[in-house]
């Protein structure tokens, strides 16, 4: 199966798939990728039929900008293997896979991506997965869902879903454990973790909104979802290493090149001690900040 770098999807706009005004709006709001919703913000009943507008969404999204196209699907499986049949089209770059049970789950639709890729003649493994964990139980195996297929190049919390299943309330103090477990199991497994250490239902305090955000990226997420506009540029700016940070990243990689040519592995800065693993973090930090500038042509 085909692997690929990762992706930069610092913002991730929720776009409800049978919701013209949005749709309409969706590639002007500056977001790395839309997130074609045909889950939590469709109604039982629209469903089928929002399936069918999937298509003819990704095909209008693609025409009018340069954001990557990700589907949002279902559980139950039934729902799941339709929603499938909708969204494995060119133009799609990964599917949301929902209420992740296990990696038996991932496996299975990734069996079933595969053949539809194959008989649609799509590059084997073209589409990714970004798995979001619901619940206690899946929670439990996050190292093990991590691991479970190629596909997999997310892995996030659905923070509501995930308090209602603990009886707890989406808090950030309530969260901080589990989003925790979310982020040591994606990068254990070489993942992008994703999301904040809150929940994304409130935007109405936008600098509280900006602050969470910028926490998270100190934890080492690097992207999340929103599901309204006005959070776009809050995620854009977060998930991005500042100019600051950048420039003191270019002095730390410049010096650590002087010290290496005259034998010596650490050097002081700014009354610091810099030494491998802050080398290798800044070095980490200016590939981040080409893979973000690459993005934004």
């Amino acid at each position: 199966m085909r692997t690929a770098p990762h992706p930069v999807w610092r913002s991730g706009l929720f776009v409800p798939v049978n919701v013209e005004r949005f749709l309409a709006k969706a590639s002007e709001r500056g977001a790395d990728a839309i997130q074609l919703d045909l889950e939590d913000s469709i109604a039982p009943g629209d469903k089928p039929e929002a399936r069918k507008r999937v298509e003819a969404a990704v095909a209008q999204l693609r025409r009018e900008g340069r954001s990557d196209i990700l589907v949002r699907i279902n559980q139950p499986l039934e729902d799941a293997v339709r929603d499938l049949e909708a969204a494995v089209i060119p133009g799609v770059d990964a599917i949301m896979v929902t209420k992740t049970e296990g990696p038996d789950h991932l496996r299975l639709l990734d069996e079933l991506v595969s053949r539809l890729e194959q008989r649609r003649g799509l590059p084997e493994g073209g589409i990714r997965f970004v798995a979001l964990i619901e619940a206690p139980g899946p929670l439990a195996q996050a190292h093990s869902i991590a691991r479970a297929t190629p596909r997999l190049v997310g892995l996030s919390l659905g923070a509501e879903d995930y308090a209602t299943a603990t009886g707890g309330e989406p808090t950030e103090e309530v969260l901080l454990m589990p989003k925790q477990q979310i982020l040591q199991a994606a990068t254990a497994a070489g993942l992008m973790p994703m999301g904040t250490i809150g929940t994304v239902a409130d935007y109405s305090d936008m600098d509280a909104y900006a602050r969470v955000v910028r926490r998270s990226a100190r934890f080492g997420f690097v992207g999340a979802s929103a599901i309204h506009p006005s959070q776009v540029p809050v995620l854009n700016a977060g998930f991005s290493p500042s100019s600051e940070a950048v420039a003191q990243a270019e002095r730390i990689v410049a010096m650590d090149r002087e010290a290496a040519a005259q034998g010596r592995g650490s050097f002081a800065l700014d009354g610091k001690m810099i030494d491998i693993p802050i080398v290798q973090r800044a070095e980490a930090l200016l590939a981040r900040a080409r893979a973000i500038a690459a993005r934004s042509g």
